[in-house]
C-alpha cells in the first residue's frame, strides 16, 4: 500500500498520536511519503524514525499513492483535494483541527483507524464537486470546488447585486452583502451559517445561499447538479472577492460565473460504524433534546 501524507503543522498538543502514526505505518507493509512543505515544518519536532520520502506536486502523487491522509482540520482536507485533483485518490482525514466534518477521525480513533485501512475495511464515499469557469480563468487550473463557490463584497460600507440564471432562465436578482453555491457536502459549511439546508452527501443537488440577504423574503433554494448556473455582478465597487473552497480571488464587476457539476469527484474514506446522521448530531449538537 502506497500512502501520501498531507498536512501543515502539527501542533505539541498532537504531537504523541501523530507520532504513533508515523510509527504505526513505518511497522506495517507500507510504503509511505509526506508533502515536502509540511514535512519542512515538523522536521525539527523528531516525530521520524527514519528520512521519509518527499512529494510536492500532483504528478508525483498521481501514480504513487493508493491513499492520501489528510492530517489536521477540515481546511486541511479541501487543501489536499488540489493536489490529488482527477487522480482518483481517497482521501482519509484526520482530525487535528476543530469540528471536522470531513476530517472525521478524531485523535483517539487515529490507530484504530489506520488498523482497518490496513486491513482494507472501510468505504469509500464519492463526494461531488462543483467546477466554476470564468471568462478570465479566476481560478486558473483548479476550478473545482468540494464545499461551495462564493462571491462577496469587498467593501463593507456597500452591497453586491448577483443576477443568477438557472439554465438561462432568470432566477433572482440578489441585493446581499454576498451569495453562495453550495455542493451536499458543503451544506454544513457557510451556507448553513446563512441558513442553508442540510443534505445528506449523497443528494444530487446544489444550494443557493444569500448573505445577509436585504430582501426578507429571499431564502436558500435547493436546485438538480444537473443545473448550469450563470453568476453575473452589478455594483458601485470594481472589484469583489471569489472565493472556491479555501482560494479566495479578487474579480472584477464584468466578471461572470458559470457554475456546474465536475466531471470527476473525490472519494472520501469512511469507516465502517461511521455514518453522517451520527456526524451531524455529535458536531452540531443536532436535534440535541433533554427528552432524549
Amino acid at each position: 500500500m502506497n500512502i501520501a501524507i498531507y498536512g501543515r503543522q502539527v501542533d505539541n498538543k498532537h504531537a504523541d498520536v501523530f507520532r504513533q502514526f508515523i510509527e504505526k505505518l513505518e511497522n506495517s507493509d507500507v510504503n509511505y511519503c509526506i508533502y515536502e512543505p509540511f514535512y519542512k515544518e515538523i522536521r525539527d519536532q523528531q516525530l521520524f524514525k527514519n528520512e521519509p520520502e518527499l512529494f510536492s506536486t500532483h504528478s508525483q502523487i498521481r501514480y504513487f499513492a493508493n491513499f492520501l491522509i489528510s492530517v489536521g482540520g477540515d481546511g486541511t482536507l479541501l487543501n489536499s483535494l488540489t493536489l490529488i485533483r482527477d487522480a482518483n485518490i481517497p482521501v482519509m482525514g484526520l482530525n487535528f483541527g476543530r469540528l471536522g466534518f470531513l476530517s472525521s477521525i478524531s485523535e483517539e480513533n487515529v490507530i484504530p483507524a489506520i488498523d482497518l485501512l490496513l486491513k482494507k475495511q472501510y468505504e469509500l464515499e464519492p463526494r461531488t464537486l462543483l467546477r466554476v469557469t470564468t471568462n478570465n480563468k479566476a481560478f486558473g487550473e483548479l476550478s473545482y470546488g468540494l464545499n461551495d463557490f462564493t462571491i462577496q463584497k469587498s467593501n463593507s460600507a456597500t452591497l453586491i447585486v448577483v443576477d443568477v440564471y438557472v439554465n438561462d432562465s432568470f432566477l433572482n436578482s440578489y441585493w446581499a452583502d454576498g451569495l453562495i453555491i453550495s455542493t451536499p457536502t458543503g451544506s454544513t459549511g457557510y451556507s448553513l451559517s446563512c441558513n442553508g439546508p442540510i443534505l445528506t452527501p449523497d443528494a444530487e443537488n446544489f444550494i443557493i445561499t444569500p448573505i445577509a440577504t436585504h430582501n426578507l423574503t429571499v431564502r436558500p433554494i435547493v436546485l438538480p447538479d444537473s443545473s448550469k448556473i450563470t453568476v453575473k455582478l452589478r455594483g458601485r465597487e470594481e472589484k469583489y472577492t471569489a472565493s472556491l473552497d479555501s482560494r479566495t480571488t479578487s474579480v472584477g464587476v464584468s466578471e461572470e460565473f458559470y457554475i456546474s457539476k465536475e466531471s470527476f469527484k473525490i472519494k472520501l474514506v469512511k469507516m465502517p460504524d461511521e455514518t453522517f446522521f451520527n456526524t451531524i448530531r455529535s458536531k452540531l449538537n443536532w436535534g440535541l433534546d433533554y427528552r432524549n
